[in-house]
């Protein structure tokens, strides 16, 4: 079924919106959940979640790319979960790596300044992207959107894992740079 079908159903308030949005996104948004909580039936749980916060969400909103919707949503459940699950003991986790890595380059506050930066953040880190090679920027949304392990991005491209590392390293020093130079500080 189609991303604008499946939109209509969620504006008619038809169940059927969840059972076509599982079928077609169900097992996207499960990888993205399990990358981050590496747990079964936490991911399972956050795809729940995820339906549920989208049938919420349609209506009001419309989403231009169902997929980048359910994804952004999915994420930040799982986040949400990772921390809460994380937050007495703070292991060395995947998912805080990948976080210690990009903060180098990108760390905000939480305050409505902080808002506006992280806004602007957003799209300069997009414009970025779009201006790196294919290979470059698929390797970087994996590690720093999908929070894969460098080892799980050099099996799946075929690369050593001191070749990933090296390329997200180059890659988050452009960022920096690409940042200083459009004046965003963070």
């Amino acid at each position: 079924m189609e991303d604008k079908n499946i939109i209509t159903l969620y504006f008619q308030r038809s169940e059927q919106a969840i059972t076509a949005t599982a079928a077609k996104f169900g097992s996207y948004c499960y990888r993205i959940a399990y990358h981050i909580l590496r747990e079964r039936r936490d991911s399972e749980e956050i795809v729940s979640d995820t339906y549920l916060d989208a049938w919420n969400a349609i209506p009001p909103h419309k989403p231009n790319s169902l997929s980048a919707f359910l994804g952004r949503i999915t994420r930040r459940n799982a986040l949400d979960r990772w921390e809460y699950l994380h937050a007495a003991k703070r292991g060395k986790g995947e998912v805080l790596l990948v976080l210690e890595e990009l903060n180098d380059c990108v760390s905000v506050q939480g305050d409505p300044e902080a808002e506006i930066q992280r806004q602007e953040l957003g799209r300069a880190i997009s414009l970025f992207l779009k201006q790196l090679p294919q290979i470059e920027r698929k390797v970087f949304v994996r590690r720093y959107w999908y929070l894969e392990s460098v080892r799980e991005i050099a099996n799946k491209e075929g690369f050593s894992q001191s070749k990933v590392k090296s390329m997200l390293l180059r890659t988050r020093n452009k960022l920096r740079a690409y940042l200083e130079k459009e004046g965003i500080t963070v």
